[in-house]
């Protein structure tokens, strides 16, 4: 348990999906987490799955679906480098610009479950989190679902005001 914070809640898991509104169209949905910030509640996550959509097989082209998650909005889907991205997943698939066949499939993950040694993934501290999904090369819209891993806990209140700060400062 991290220092600071005590759990209010046992290990739930909540889902998610978004689907692109046109082919290779960013898309950006909100999930409400219900935390409440009178009573300094977070949300410690312990792991997420991101499964993105597998890309339209389209001869010539390289095709991919790129996903990721995040504590803050975003305008783009995000890398792991990101302060605030929590989790990315991308499934491509690449071909040779003259190739007659279809192409070779590549999956990127951005470590879905943590090493035993890790006690939390990250700590979301504001009400909600963001899903991000876009596609590139595709002929249909594609999407990603998932589930998100953690439990709720009340913080100090010194440890809630840095870890808001934090969070929205570096949005």
């Amino acid at each position: 348990m991290p220092t600071g914070l005590k759990a209010s809640s046992s290990v739930v898991s909540i889902g998610f999906e978004i689907q692109e509104s046109a082919a290779n169209t960013f898309a950006q949905t909100q999930v409400d987490l219900n935390l409440s910030p009178l009573d300094r509640e977070v949300f410690v996550v312990l792991g997420i799955n991101l499964d993105p959509s597998t890309p339209d097989c389209v001869i010539g082209t390289n095709t991919s679906v790129a996903s990721s998650l995040c504590s803050t909005s975003q305008t783009a889907v995000q890398l792991l480098s990101n302060s605030n991205c929590l989790a990315v997943s991308v499934n491509s698939i690449k071909t040779h610009a003259a190739a007659t066949d279809s192409g070779t499939s590549f999956q990127t993950l951005g470590m879905e479950t943590p090493p035993a040694q890790l006690d939390y993934i990250g700590i979301i501290a504001t009400n909600d989190f963001f899903v991000q999904v876009e596609g590139a090369g595709n002929t249909n819209a594609r999407r990603v679902s998932g589930k998100m891993y953690g439990y709720r806990a009340r913080a100090s209140a010194d440890i809630f005001a840095a870890l808001v700060q934090s969070e929205v400062l570096s949005a």
